[in-house]
């Protein structure tokens, strides 16, 4: 119930926060040392703090990559939260189906890495604009991210102050 509050209510921050940080999936996380140098355990693979604003890559509980910057979802089109997200799908040139460029044509979404309901993905943009809940990256770091993610992959999205509440045994608020 809590990872389909968390999915579903996107717009509902706070209850999905609220949701997302007291399940038996959080709980299994925190359990588990944080990979060094990020808010996210070691057995993820892609790490995203909403509150830094920054992303990692890890493998073998040692980040490989980062942390870099991003840009996540704006108000009302929130990032989702959550410690046990998978990479299910990848597409180098995918295009929204919902939104539009400038020019009038599909948003362009490239090196795309879809990881949560919704169509959440990393993606290659402009870091300048809030996304509609993606995590927005630089281009080399989207296609950096592209090519080591693959399917299964596990990407954890975190607040890291709670993360930190959390693992040290205090109770997680927002």
């Amino acid at each position: 119930m809590a990872g389909l509050v968390a999915a579903a209510g996107i717009g509902l921050a706070g209850t999905a926060l609220a949701d997302a940080e007291s399940s038996d999936i959080a709980a299994q996380a925190h359990a588990e040392p944080a990979a060094p140098g990020t808010p996210c355990s070691i057995s993820t693979r892609a790490c995203v703090d909403l509150e830094s604003q920054r992303a990692w890559l890890i493998r073998d509980g040692q980040v490989t990559r980062g942390p870099v910057p991003i840009a996540s979802g704006g108000a009302g089109q929130e990032t989702p939260l959550g410690h046990s997200f998978r990479v299910y799908r990848k597409n180098k040139d995918h295009v929204s189906g919902e939104f539009t460029g400038p020019d009038g044509n599909p948003a362009p979404m490239p090196w795309a890495v879809f990881f949560a309901d919704g169509g959440v993905a990393f993606h290659g943009g402009d870091r300048e604009r809030a996304s509609a809940g993606c995590v927005k990256l630089d281009l080399p770091e989207a296609e950096a991210f592209f090519n080591d993610l693959t399917d299964g992959d596990k990407v954890q999205v975190v607040n890291a102050s709670v993360e930190q509440k959390a693992r040290a045994g205090a109770p997680a608020s927002g």
